[in-house]
């Protein structure tokens, strides 16, 4: 492996306290050129093969993402609905048929949990547009691949695919795309491709694929900037995280860089150092507004950095989907990422699994709002479903005491 230390900036400086600051969002422990897949050693990593497939899926799962999402710049055919009103595509189907083909012929002893099934897109004449996006990304051949095998693949990961039981049990979870409403809004907005691995109960590693994500330590967050096709294109980031092994990042390749044994750049995740509420940026749920949270008792919200009041907090603008809050925390440009849990909503696996491992092995804290951790084996049965106390909080740690607290006086 070669090496080379770039920084050593641990957390963010705690600021004044009687004065706000908006700091710098540089973040890393450090940087590292590895000429192997991966930023540490083999030895180190006990699911390293598992974690290399995991990203180069998920990494070539972005690139078919990003090419159907340029198709709808000019035309709305790949939009679909489902029944809830939430705005499937092809990409999302075909990301899941991708990655099932791919890891189920690595490892096809580790079932999938998955967010589709294709019902759908058997009812509504989506074969072949799915079929194609999945051909052109496979590692499969093509004269060895039918839509057959397409269909199949994505069934895999969907409902009753398999049945697992009471005990601690090992299968990959996926969310395919989350945050569709910012995929069809084809204006730069964030959406993430999430891969995880539970073995025996625990989640062991994870990839989370974004690739709208500007890339830097700026300020400015992709979804901020106003644009179209050059904006997105223009960037994107893989996070990968493995037991004991920390959060790390590094550029989504391009097609030049796929094609070439060029080594990566991986750069070192921390959480944010803010130690104090009022200092914290927040995210929230797009569905969800600042006003129904227990803070809210406490502390108002506003958008605007530059007019923060003692009695205030930052709320980011983040768009579409719950990975991409978790990414913001893991990778320093938020604090904290609080969600209410609703009775008219179920919270699925695959909104929050992969997310957990990066907070984690990234220094921060996830749990429910009793501080309990999350329990992914709730659902014995089919593993898809999550019972957190009140709601999920996701913080750096520093501030994770704090806020329950509040919730808990609330």
């Amino acid at each position: 492996m070669d090496a080379v230390i770039h920084s050593a900036a641990f957390r963010f400086p705690v600021p004044h306290p009687h004065r706000r600051i908006r700091t710098s969002l540089r973040q890393c422990v450090h940087s590292i050129r590895s000429s192997a897949s991966l930023p540490f050693p083999e030895k180190k990593a006990k699911y390293y093969e598992h974690l290399q497939a995991a990203v180069d899926v998920v990494d070539r799962a972005c690139r078919l993402c990003v090419d159907v999402q340029r198709s709808l710049l000019s035309s709305d055919g790949n939009i679909v609905e489902k029944l809830d009103q939430t705005p499937v595509t092809v990409a999302d189907f075909g990301v899941q048929a991708l990655i099932s083909l791919e890891m189920g012929k690595l490892f096809p002893s580790i079932p999938l949990v998955a967010e589709e099934d294709s019902a759908f897109v058997r009812e509504n004449n989506l074969v072949d547009a799915v079929f194609e996006v999945v051909t052109d990304k496979s590692s499969i051949n093509d004269n060895e691949l039918s839509r057959d095998d397409v269909l199949m693949a994505i069934d895999r990961g969907g409902k009753d695919a398999f049945l697992f039981g009471a005990e601690p049990a090992t299968y990959w979870i996926l969310d395919p795309i989350d945050g569709t409403r910012g995929f069809v809004k084809g204006s730069g907005a964030l959406y993430v491709v999430g891969l995880a691995l539970v073995v025996e109960g625990e989640i062991v590693l994870g990839v989370m694929g974004c690739p709208n994500w500007q890339y830097g330590d700026s300020d400015i967050l992709v979804d901020e900037i106003q644009g179209g096709e050059n904006n997105m294109l223009r960037s994107g980031i893989i996070m990968i995280s493995h037991v004991g092994c920390g959060t790390w990042r590094t550029r989504l390749s391009d097609a030049e860089s796929r094609n070439t044994k060029t080594a990566r750049d991986w750069t070192r995740c921390l959480v944010d150092g803010f130690h104090q509420v009022h200092e914290a940026r927040f995210c929230i749920s797009d569905s969800q507004t600042w006003e129904s949270l227990p803070l809210s008792a406490k502390f108002t919200a506003t958008t605007d950095s530059n007019r923060v009041g003692e009695k205030q907090i930052l709320l980011l603008p983040t768009c579409c989907g719950s990975l991409c809050k978790y990414l913001m925390v893991a990778s320093g440009r938020a604090s904290v990422f609080i969600l209410r849990d609703r009775t008219e909503r179920i919270i699925k696996v695959w909104d929050h699994a992969v997310g957990v491992i990066c907070i984690h092995e990234a220094g921060g804290k996830v749990s429910d709002w009793e501080g309990s951790q999350l329990n992914f084996a709730v659902d014995e049965i089919e593993r898809r479903v999550l019972f957190p106390f009140g709601g999920i909080l996701v913080t750096n740690d520093s501030l994770h005491d704090r806020i329950l607290d509040i919730i808990s006086s609330s």
